[in-house]
């Protein structure tokens, strides 16, 4: 299933006169940045909680058996941590497809660990797009990311190399963490106790 959103997000023109934005990334891009960028920075944004209920049937799942992949939804006092990376407007194209199974182009303000902040673009998987998984357990997340591969690779790549971003950050995500927990019990392997804090 493919719910293209290439040609909704080209008709923001918001940033396009911009020199350069700020991408905020809470998910992949934090640790795979396959795109030119000028400068990158830790950064937050507030109201919004990173969970694994979008579908993934192009990159770490199939359409017969889609992975899980995260999304962020509206929680009130929530604050998700990430990876702000400055780009120009041509690297629009390239973000645009990889985020094209149901993510759309948003601006949001981002905080950064100076206190510093600024308004740039984010990519959210609402739950009207025709992708989105919803809801479940976490244990019910991490079997189905155990037995999802696409064309991008193992769904549990995406889901253990996104938490050990998440701790090199400094970051606190009891979602991600507990499904991170459950599938390494499942798949038999070492169980990751807690998250490190930054020095």
């Amino acid at each position: 299933m493919s719910v293209n959103t290439i040609a909704i997000n080209r008709q923001m023109r918001r940033f396009d006169d911009h020199a350069s934005v700020w991408l905020f990334g809470y998910g992949s891009i934090i640790f795979k940045a396959d795109f030119p960028y000028l400068e990158r920075r830790p950064a937050h944004i507030t109201g919004w909680a990173r969970r694994f209920w979008q579908g993934s049937h192009d990159h770490r799942g199939t359409a017969e058996a889609p992975g899980r992949v995260v999304t962020l939804v509206p929680e009130a006092g929530a604050d998700c941590a990430g990876m702000a990376y400055l780009i120009t407007p041509e690297v629009f194209a390239h973000l645009d497809h990889r985020e094209k199974n149901g993510y759309l182009r948003l601006a949001t303000a981002m905080r950064f660990e100076d206190g510093e902040t600024a308004e740039g673009l984010i990519y959210i998987a609402a739950e009207d797009n025709e992708a989105f998984a919803g809801p479940a357990s976490e244990l019910e997340i991490a079997r189905q990311i155990a037995g999802a591969v696409g064309p991008s690779g193992r769904n549990s790549e995406y889901l253990l190399k996104l938490a050990q971003a998440l701790r090199d950050l400094g970051a606190e995500d009891s979602h991600v963490f507990a499904i991170e927990r459950h599938l390494l019990q499942l798949t038999g392997q070492p169980v990751v106790l807690s998250s490190a804090p930054r020095p």
